[in-house]
């Protein structure tokens, strides 16, 4: 039986019926669909007992437990002292490697596999005490220390703006400014956040898919499995891990081939044609394959959480894309997209040669369009400029997507109260008191005030009115995005059209360009996660204060830990994010400048707008506001054919990753999706309800330690000769064509 709580205010049913199961079929209401007898809205089976009530989707009643005991202790030592240890480890050990190419991002996978035996040998030598050893070491302290270190696992996005600021335009805002920006950045979405809970946490139709994965390893850690056939949870977990381990020594270190393996471009690979079209690193990857894990869920996370109609589109959208639109406007030489590289976040000029932004800019960071007008115009790659018109289609069919398919959903659950329409766990959640929504309101008008002081006390130049704007449409969009995340376990970013906007407004200065992308953005990034992460504990019947908390402080701890390590690293390795200090060449970092140089210093109306050859992209507004439409009308028409799983926000925005993503991202994680999500969901059932999370985290947390051990272990080598540590020296391990296939053709703009 469930415990409930003394708050639970619904009255309890009697469990046995006073009529016999004969009785029932007698008066007719035996049902033979469900093999149930039903006695007014109570449902007995054929032994008089009342059926277990569980989540009505299926990938949620097969991982999330539906009992919970309102009794287990929260506010415990070893949720504070392992929270913020872990928060700190993950928020230094990400950010590290954001810095390298296919940056390795440890998820909160590997905090949950290491807090456990850590909670209970504190649970074994502590003396009891209320606070610091109350007894055995629950699942729900277990979520709240890794909730604390999620917040430190995707590094603040902040960070971007010091890093360019200072390696590329020379400025250094400081640590005072740099902790401020960070801090804000951060906080203000989770004002917002309190907003969305009926719409986002409360339904069970907003499954959050990520969240499972983390649940199906809390469960196999502890709760013992019974009626089980073949190994348990925790031991598939530990085979898996253990593989993955080793196996990662190859691509990772002695073999890094593996994580390009375009074999076709070794064929002839002095051809250019063909190893543009077969390069995994430089190339569109057709043919290529990749056996590192790291490389297949570097910016898509794991395919194993995705539903599989979610994957199919993204496929059909990156095979429209990168394997057909963009061979075609290479080879027809649009944009004279053949003076560049085919795949490439760098910025050229009309002949090919990299662009020096210091060339065209004043001593404040604006800029000078004499000088713009002597030099060059900027040029893009045929993937990097395509990939925006598909950013500006994404952006505009999320809110006709919404609309239309979600429209009457939103409206119902804004009149609808809490307790109608409840799923277990929302029955269960009432034992608990909520947050007062003023504790968000209060953090969101807080950032937000120390938000105006940032950008007017350092050299930023962003005006107030583009700070509101920029909150402004974090608010509009944050909903749309959000159901689309809980949904599909993909998040359609605002980095685009916030930096659109504020280039037409406000042209020709790169530092507020980016930071009025960072708030309205990550103000949007920031509230979803802190409501992905209370749909984590709602799941898990983690009080809703408690999970507060704990996301507040992992905020501040992870956001200082993320500054502290940036600065580091940019004043300690030689030629930072430049091809001479691989595998630190930034690639984000690079995406980045090109946007605040794109949108920015140049501004959209040269890049985008009259005479441009890049004009044709702004068609893509109009194409993604309209396209959603007729497939609409045809799922409506045929509500039983494929036609209802075309979701054109996610065909979108998914690719639009591209750059710093290349199609091998793409094609490797979709080819991951089909084997998992449908053929072994479809034709090895049982497997997969069973063990397809608990892989999922294996080999994420293999992936991990297994990278850190490396890292550590190259860098311990290090001396003056090889200031970045030993590597291997032969044919599988090249730092200056990783794949063979030099010939693809990839530039990356150095830093001035």
């Amino acid at each position: 039986m469930s415990v409930i709580g003394e708050r639970y205010d619904h009255e309890p049913q009697e469990v046995i019926g006073s009529a016999t199961p004969d009785e029932y079929i007698a008066k007719g209401e035996y049902n033979e669909k469900t093999d149930y007898y039903n006695e007014g809205d109570v449902e007995y089976n054929k032994d008089g007992e009342e059926p277990e009530e569980n989540s009505p989707i299926e990938e949620v009643a097969a991982v999330v437990p539906n009992t919970d005991d309102p009794t287990l202790p929260v506010w415990t030592f070893r949720v504070f002292s392992l929270g913020i240890i872990f928060t700190a480890l993950l928020g230094f050990v990400n950010q590290f490697f954001w810095y390298r190419a296919m940056a390795l991002m440890i998820s909160p996978l590997i905090v949950q596999l290491l807090s456990f035996p850590l909670g209970k040998l504190m649970e074994k030598v502590i003396p009891r005490s209320r606070f610091f050893n109350p007894g055995q070491f629950n699942m729900k302290e277990h979520v709240l220390i890794t909730m604390m270190a999620n917040c430190a696992y995707n590094t603040a996005y902040a960070i971007d703006i010091i890093t360019v600021q200072m390696l590329w335009y020379k400025q250094d805002i400081g640590w005072g400014g740099g902790f401020l920006l960070v801090m804000t950045t951060q906080l203000i979405g989770y004002g917002m956040a309190g907003v969305l809970r009926p719409y986002l946490v409360y339904p069970s139709s907003m499954v959050w898919p990520g969240n499972l994965v983390n649940i199906s390893l809390f469960r196999s850690l502890h709760i013992k499995d019974t009626n089980w056939t073949g190994p348990s949870r925790l031991k598939w977990y530990l085979m898996v891990f253990c593989g993955m381990f080793v196996y990662y020594w190859l691509p990772g270190l002695l073999f890094p081939v593996l994580t390009y393996f375009s074999w076709a471009c070794w064929i002839k690979p002095d051809n250019r044609v063909l190893a543009q079209l077969t390069g995994g690193y430089g190339g569109l990857g057709m043919l290529a394959v990749s056996f590192d894990w790291a490389t297949i869920t570097s910016y898509l996370q794991s395919p194993l959480i995705v539903p599989f109609w979610a994957t199919a589109n993204i496929a059909v959208g990156f095979v429209t894309m990168a394997w057909f639109f963009i061979p075609i406007l290479y080879y027809s030489n649009v944009w004279s997209a053949q003076s560049f590289p085919i795949v490439s976040s760098g910025l050229f000029t009309i002949t090919g040669e990299p662009y020096n932004i210091t060339k065209v800019l004043n001593a404040d960071v604006t800029l000078n369009e004499t000088l713009y007008e002597e030099y060059s115009p900027v040029r893009l790659s045929v993937l990097f400029a395509f990939s925006y018109g598909i950013m500006f289609a994404g952006l505009t069919s999320v809110l006709t997507h919404t609309v239309l398919f979600h429209g009457k959903q939103i409206i119902q659950q804004y009149k609808r109260s809490r307790t109608e329409d409840e799923d277990i766990h929302m029955k269960l959640m009432r034992a608990y008191p909520e947050v007062p929504s003023w504790w968000y309101y209060s953090i969101f008008v807080i950032a937000l005030g120390i938000a105006f002081g940032v950008i007017y006390a350092w050299p930023i130049k962003l005006p107030w009115w583009g700070l509101i704007l920029s909150i402004a449409l974090a608010i509009i969009f944050i909903l749309p995005i959000g159901i689309i995340q809980a949904i599909t376990n993909q998040q359609p970013g605002l980095n685009v059209i916030t930096e659109f906007l504020i280039g037409f407004a406000y042209p020709g200065h790169p530092i507020a360009n980016v930071t009025f992308k960072t708030y309205g953005y990550i103000s949007m990034a920031q509230g979803l996660a802190f409501v992905g992460d209370l749909k984590l504990g709602h799941y898990t019947k983690v009080p809703p204060r408690a999970m507060f908390a704990v996301q507040i402080i992992g905020t501040f701890v992870g956001g200082i830990v993320n500054l502290a390590t940036a600065r580091w690293l940019m004043s300690t390795i030689p030629n930072i994010c430049t091809q001479a200090a691989f595998p630190f060449t930034c690639p984000s970092a690079h995406t980045f400048y090109s946007a605040s140089v794109i949108w920015g210093a140049i501004g959209p109306h040269k890049m985008f707008a009259g005479d441009s050859p890049y004009s044709a992209m702004l068609y893509f507004f109009l194409i993604g506001l309209v396209l959603p439409i007729p497939f609409y009308f045809l799922a409506k028409k045929y509500p039983n054919s494929w036609v209802k799983y075309v979701h054109i926000p996610l065909i979108f925005n998914a690719t639009g990753m591209m750059p710093p993503a290349v199609p091998l991202n793409f094609s490797m994680w979709c080819a991951g999706g089909f084997v998992f999500m449908y053929w072994i969901r479809k034709y090895r059932h049982e497997w997969w309800l069973k063990y397809n999370y608990v892989t999922s985290a294996a080999l994420d947390s293999g992936v991990a330690i297994a990278g850190i051990v490396i890292f550590g272990v190259s860098m311990g080598t290090s001396n003056d000769e090889n200031p970045y540590g030993w590597t291997p020296n032969w044919w599988g391990y090249d730092a200056d064509s990783v794949d063979h296939c030099p010939y693809a053709g990839l530039n990356m703009t150095e830093t001035p």
